[in-house]
């Protein structure tokens, strides 16, 4: 069984996601490894990452999250799965983790009403095409959002922020 842990982060510097995992993937090895007297690496590889715009996309990306225990099984409601922040925003339980996002505060003029409006939000599955955008771009390391904030992204980074074609290039007849 593969596990996967997601996190929804909105970092105020550059630098703070990267070193976040950085530091919690060396501290939780230490703790497994002295725990189970163990050596070793617990992940494959590194963590991936999607820049998302938060705009059109931290709230479906939320869901997508909170979601993926009751997709996978395990709980039967997100309010049922132990570490999602479903049970902060949707249930109104305390977390010293966890900082309300200025989009969820926005869903209503009160705790009362965010929490209600938070909790409509989970009335309807997620669109399968939604779900597929949202892992191609975390698998990819890519920018979720428009066009435009693909475009501004890629321009910020100076990289490829989005698909590439598939297949290999084709040859450019000049040169034949």
């Amino acid at each position: 069984m593969t596990n996967h842990v997601h996190l929804l982060l909105t970092p105020k510097q550059k630098e703070s996601a990267a070193n976040l995992m950085k530091r919690l993937g060396q501290r939780y090895v230490q703790y497994i490894n002295r725990t189970y007297n163990r050596s070793g690496t617990l992940w494959e590889g590194r963590f991936r990452s999607s820049v998302i715009q938060q705009d059109t996309y931290l709230l479906t990306c939320q869901r997508y999250i909170e979601m993926n225990p009751v997709r996978a099984g395990m709980v039967s409601h997100p309010g049922e799965y132990k570490w999602s922040s479903y049970r902060f925003n949707g249930q109104g339980e305390p977390s010293k983790l966890l900082t309300a996002h200025p989009l969820y505060l926005a869903l209503g003029h009160d705790q009362t009403e965010r929490r209600s409006a938070y909790r409509e939000l989970f009335r309807y599955d997620l669109e399968p095409g939604e779900i597929d955008k949202i892992r191609k771009a975390t698998n990819g390391n890519f920018a979720l959002g428009s066009s435009r904030f693909q475009e501004e992204i890629g321009n910020m980074f100076g990289r490829r922020v989005t698909p590439g074609l598939a297949g290999r290039p084709k040859e450019n007849q000049e040169m034949k």
